[in-house]
C-alpha cells in the first residue's frame, strides 16, 4: 500500500465517478484542477480556491524550476508549505512548456536543452531531471516527462514524438522509483491517430503507472477531432486507474470528456478568462466589459454562491473592469472557479444517480438559451 488509490463508486455509460485517495487527502472524480502555474492560482488565495470545492491544484515544473527553483522550494519545506496548500498537488513534467515557451531548444534522445524565457539562462530537462524536480517539489501526483508536438503535424512526426515519449516514460518510471504516498502518471500520445494512441497505451501499460493521462489534445485540432479521439482513447487505458485529460478546457469540452470516461482535467481558462472580463455561467459566457451591464443591478448568475454573485452587481463588476481595479480579477476568477467546481459536483451527482444524460440535456439547453435579457 503506497498511500495512493483509486476507487470507482458509479458509472453511467462511460461516465465515471469515484475517489482518488492520496496521503494529503481525497480527490473526488470527475475532478477539475485549478492551475497554480508559479505556486499560486492567479488572483486567488489558497483558502479561497479550497472554498470553491477544489480538492487538488496543479503546479508547473518548468516555471518553478526557473523561479524560484526546485532546490530552494525543497529547502523551504516543499511546495505545499511554500504556497500554503496542504491538499493534493499534481505537477506537470515541464515538457509542454519547454516546447511552447522556451527559446533555442535542442531536442535529442537525452532530453531538451533550452534557454529560459525569463533570463536566457541555459537548462537541460530530461526524464531524470524532471523526476528530480518533482521530487524536490514534493508533489503528490508526478507526471512522466514527454514531448507534445503542436497539431496539425504529419503522422510521421507524431509517431516519432510518441515513441520518444514512450522511451522517456520508461526512464521516468525508473527514475521515480518507489515513493510511498506519491503517484506517477504516464502520458498517452499519438495525436489524432487511433493506431498511434493504441500503440502508446500498450507501451504505457507494459511499463505500469499509478494513473494515465491523455496528452497531445486541445493543441489546435478542434473539438470535433478531440472528441473523435476521446471516443476511443480512454478505453485503451486501464479501467481501474484514474484517467487525466491534460489542458482541457471549456465547459462543453469538460462535459464531453467526462461523458467519454475521463476522470481529471485542468485548464488555465477559468482564471485567465476572469482576468480579461469573461465569466462562465450556466447560460454561457458573459463579457462583463460590454456596455449592456453598466446599469444592471442583478447578479452575474443568480444561482451561484461565489462572492461576486452574492455581494456585487453586474454594474459594479463592469465598473471595476473598466477602471482596471484588481478586485475585478479577484471576483471574476473566483466566480469562474466556482462555476467549474459546481459543474464537476453536478456531474458527480448525476453519474451517481444514473442521470448523466438528463444532466447533459439541461446543461446544453441552458447554454442554448443564452444570457439573461438586458434590463
Amino acid at each position: 500500500m503506497n498511500g495512493f488509490s483509486f476507487e470507482l463508486a458509479a458509472t453511467d455509460g462511460k461516465a465515471r465517478t469515484g475517489v482518488i485517495t492520496t496521503a494529503r487527502g481525497r480527490i473526488r472524480t470527475p475532478a477539475f484542477m485549478p492551475v497554480g502555474t508559479a505556486a499560486t492560482v492567479k488572483a486567488m488565495r489558497p483558502e479561497s480556491v479550497r472554498e470553491t470545492g477544489a480538492d487538488i491544484v496543479l503546479g508547473n515544473t518548468y516555471h518553478l524550476m526557473l523561479r524560484p527553483g526546485a532546490e530552494r522550494i525543497a529547502r523551504l519545506g516543499g511546495l505545499h508549505r511554500f504556497m500554503n496548500w496542504p491538499h493534493p498537488i499534481l505537477t506537470d513534467s515541464g515538457g509542454f512548456q519547454v516546447m511552447s515557451l522556451a527559446g533555442l531548444r535542442k531536442l535529442d534522445e537525452e532530453g531538451v536543452r533550452f534557454r529560459s524565457h525569463i533570463d536566457g539562462s541555459e537548462h537541460m530537462l530530461s526524464p531524470e531531471r524532471s523526476m528530480e524536480i518533482q521530487r524536490l517539489l514534493g508533489s503528490d501526483i508526478v507526471m512522466a516527462f514527454d514531448e507534445c508536438p503542436a497539431l496539425p503535424a504529419s503522422e510521421q512526426r507524431v509517431a516519432e514524438s510518441m515513441r520518444l515519449s514512450m522511451r522517456w516514460a520508461e526512464r521516468s518510471r525508473a527514475a521515480f522509483g518507489e515513493r510511498p504516498g506519491h503517484a506517477l502518471f504516464g502520458i498517452q500520445q499519438g495525436g489524432v491517430s487511433l493506431d498511434l494512441r493504441a500503440e502508446s497505451a500498450a507501451a504505457l501499460r507494459r511499463i505500469g503507472f499509478d494513473g494515465y493521462a491523455i496528452g497531445g489534445l486541445a493543441v489546435g485540432e478542434g473539438q470535433r477531432a478531440m472528441f473523435g479521439v476521446l471516443d476511443h482513447a480512454p478505453d485503451m487505458l486501464p479501467a481501474d486507474k484514474p484517467r487525466y485529460l491534460m489542458g482541457v478546457g471549456k465547459p462543453d469540452d469538460i462535459v464531453g470528456a467526462v461523458k467519454r470516461g475521463v476522470d481529471m482535467m485542468d485548464c488555465v481558462l477559468p482564471s485567465r478568462s476572469g482576468r480579461t472580463g469573461q465569466a462562465f455561467t450556466r447560460r454561457g459566457v458573459v463579457n462583463i466589459k460590454n456596455a449592456r451591464h453598466a446599469d444592471d443591478p442583478r447578479p452575474l448568475d443568480e444561482s451561484c454562491r461565489c462572492p461576486a454573485c452574492r455581494s456585487y452587481s453586474r454594474a459594479y463588476l463592469h465598473h471595476v473592469f473598466k477602471a482596471q481595479e484588481i478586485i475585478q480579477s479577484m471576483l471574476l476568477t473566483w466566480h469562474n472557479l466556482q462555476y467549474y467546481q459546481d459543474l464537476m459536483a453536478e456531474m458527480r451527482a448525476a453519474i451517481a444517480a444514473g442521470a448523466f444524460a438528463a444532466f447533459e440535456r439541461r446543461f446544453e439547453s441552458l447554454r442554448a438559451a443564452g444570457d439573461i435579457e438586458p434590463l
